[in-house]
């Protein structure tokens, strides 16, 4: 018997090959794998990137994990932490004030202190963290697996993203299915000490199958939405208008 995964999967390759981009993307939208930058010049082919990659890890396939041993020796820092006067407050005291607001379609609207945080039950991976431009290293990372949180605050059925705001302007938002993922942390760790400033302390998102620069630091924020048209710029992050696109799967 065909799955409906297979069913669909073969169908977008085969509208793709017979027909064109165009064609297939209308195909995917009808299971509303469409990602909020599909409007773009390369919006047909994103829409495929995006559907088939959903569709082909549907029962949540993980990210591979390494060896203590395979450690980067060096984590390079891209990028300075956030000027802001409310994080250089916060960062002067050791966060102590720091709160993660999470908000939106949940049924209880919460905020979390770092010690909160770090009380929770906690998960650690050592992962490869991806990157275009050369950022890439392997680390231990270790927090509250984001999924701990949606159940805490209670998401509604209703939200299909969770919107990621830091304390510096580089925003951006992730669907659910990373939201759930296992890999997928909030991290106060990284090699066994408490998270770097450079690398994004407090917190940072840790999406582990896509690539870094999903993994938002500096997180003051989570709101979880059912669209992304009005969120900022309607794109879903602002990484497509530096020229990335919003779906980093890897």
């Amino acid at each position: 018997m065909i799955s409906r995964r297979r069913l669909i999967t073969t169908g977008l390759t085969a509208v793709a090959g017979a027909s064109g981009l165009a064609a297939a993307a209308r195909l995917a939208a009808q299971y509303g794998l469409v990602p909020p930058d599909h409007g773009g010049l390369y919006g047909a082919g994103e829409t495929i990137t995006y559907a088939a990659h959903r569709l082909l890890t549907l029962h949540q396939p993980l990210a591979r994990e390494f060896d203590r041993s395979q450690i980067s020796r060096v984590a390079p820092v891209n990028g300075a932490p956030p000027e802001s006067d409310d994080y250089q407050r916060l960062l002067r005291r050791d966060f102590a004030e720091w709160r993660l607001e999470v908000d939106g379609l949940v049924a209880k609207p919460s905020s979390f202190s770092l010690a909160e945080l770090k009380r929770m039950p906690a998960r650690s991976h050592i992962t490869h963290q991806a990157c275009e431009e050369g950022w890439s290293f392997i680390a231990e990372w270790t927090g509250v697996p984001l999924s701990e949180i949606l159940t805490r605050v209670g998401l509604s059925p209703r939200a299909k993203y969770i919107v990621l705001y830091p304390f510096d302007t580089y925003w951006d938002s992730i669907d659910l299915a990373d939201a759930w993922h296992p890999q997928t942390l909030l991290a106060y760790g990284m090699n066994g000490r408490d998270l770097p400033t450079g690398h994004g302390a407090p917190i940072r998102m840790r999406v582990t199958r896509q690539l870094g620069y999903k993994s938002i630091k500096y997180l003051a924020r989570l709101s979880a939405v059912e669209s992304l048209a009005n969120v900022e710029d309607g794109l879903g992050s602002n990484s497509p208008s530096a020229g990335y696109s919003w779906y980093a799967g890897i």
